[in-house]
């Protein structure tokens, strides 16, 4: 792996780090708690599978359809605005959401102890959420302006990404039966707001690279 490679993995992986400590509590998290405490590891780590490869998935379906948008500067300017914007929007919905945590502690969990059936629940869970592939879609048209389209540099940086959510899922359900005292409201009312702010953040950091891309 030649340097360059390198930095955009890495880079990737500050998003994958963002996403798992600032953005990963929503049904997916308290499906992965659930799961662990009253399933065991195991469970909840073919949980966890089927939530990445959804996810990886989805930022693949983007990445090939934001490809044919982005055909020179202008459009990579363009895109990477629009990506950022509705990052920003995003991260203004997560900020003014803190109040609805418990309005998302569905109850996932099933009687049917066979691996495949945990493995479905995970792929299914983000497959049917609208707001995980409208954040997809502003992350992934965003990074896609930010490295001019060059799709193999994006496959990098979310491998990068991906790589972290998914390690720090096996960890979530590793501890599940140790989070669960601290995973109250207003924990997660305090998270959702530090979210909101960073999303924004990063959303304003993606237009300000797509507008100076030359």
């Amino acid at each position: 792996m030649n340097i360059d490679v390198l930095n955009i993995f890495l880079e990737g992986t500050v998003l994958g780090f963002s996403l798992a400590f600032l953005f990963g509590f929503g049904p997916a998290f308290f499906a992965l708690i659930q799961t662990g405490i009253y399933r065991g590891f195991w469970p909840a780590a073919m949980l966890a599978f089927g939530i990445i490869l959804n996810d990886a998935s989805i930022i693949s379906l983007i990445i090939l359809g934001s490809n044919k948008l982005l055909g020179n500067v202008e459009s990579y300017k363009i895109i990477g605005v629009v990506g950022g914007i509705l990052i920003i929007i995003f991260g203004v919905v997560t900020f003014m959401r803190g109040r609805e945590v418990n309005d998302k502690k569905t109850d996932l969990i099933v009687s049917n102890p066979h691996f495949i059936v945990y493995f479905s629940k995970g792929f299914l869970l983000n497959l049917v959420n609208p707001f995980v592939w409208l954040f997809w879609l502003g992350v992934v048209v965003g990074i896609t302006a930010r490295f001019s389209a060059n799709i193999h540099n994006v496959f990098i940086f979310f491998a990068g990404t991906l790589s972290v959510v998914f390690i720090t899922d096996l960890f979530k359900s590793f501890l599940a039966a140790r989070l669960k005292p601290y995973v109250t409201d207003k924990f997660l009312i305090i998270i959702n707001k530090i979210a909101g702010l960073a999303l924004v953040g990063f959303g304003i950091f993606l237009i300000i690279r797509s507008l100076l891309v030359l």
